[in-house]
C-alpha cells in the first residue's frame, strides 16, 4: 500500500479509510478512475527518412492501457488499437513526417468519472521519440 494511504481502525468492527491522494488502489470511491498510463518504448524508434513508406504501423508498450486510451503522435491525436493493457498500434502516414526530425509519441488516457473524491484518473504518459534520419 502507498505510504500515502491510512486504515484507521475503530473498535472491533469498525474500519475506516483515509482517503489521501494516491489511495485509489483502497479507495472504495475510485471505482470509475482510470490508471495513468505508462510508456516503456515505441517500434520503430527510428527510421531514414527516404524509406519511410506511405504508412505504417507503429507500436506503444508499456502498461495502464485502457480501452479510452489513445496515442499522440507530435500533437496529433490518432485512431488507436488497443491490443491489450501492455500494447497499442497506431497507423501513420507519410504525411505526418514532412521531413527528417523528431517526433513525440505519448499516450493519453482520459479521466473516469471519479469526481473530487480524492482520485487521480487518467492522465499523460511520459514520451518517447520517433528519431527520421
Amino acid at each position: 500500500m502507498p505510504s500515502s494511504c491510512r486504515i484507521v481502525v475503530l473498535g472491533l468492527w469498525l474500519v475506516a479509510l483515509l482517503l489521501l491522494p494516491g489511495c485509489n488502489a483502497v479507495n472504495p470511491l475510485c471505482g470509475s478512475a482510470r490508471p495513468l498510463p505508462i510508456l516503456n518504448s515505441i517500434s520503430p524508434a527510428t527510421m531514414v527518412f527516404s524509406q519511410v513508406p506511405p504508412s505504417f504501423v507503429l507500436t506503444a508498450t508499456g502498461s495502464h492501457f485502457v480501452s479510452s486510451s489513445v496515442v499522440v503522435f507530435n500533437g496529433a491525436t490518432l485512431a488507436t488499437v488497443v491490443i491489450s493493457s501492455s500494447e497499442m498500434t497506431v497507423n501513420i502516414a507519410s504525411s505526418m513526417i514532412p521531413a527528417p526530425g523528431s517526433f513525440k509519441v505519448f499516450v493519453q488516457t482520459p479521466a473516469g468519472n471519479s469526481g473530487d473524491l480524492g482520485c487521480s484518473s487518467g492522465g499523460t504518459s511520459s514520451s518517447q521519440v520517433l528519431t527520421v534520419n
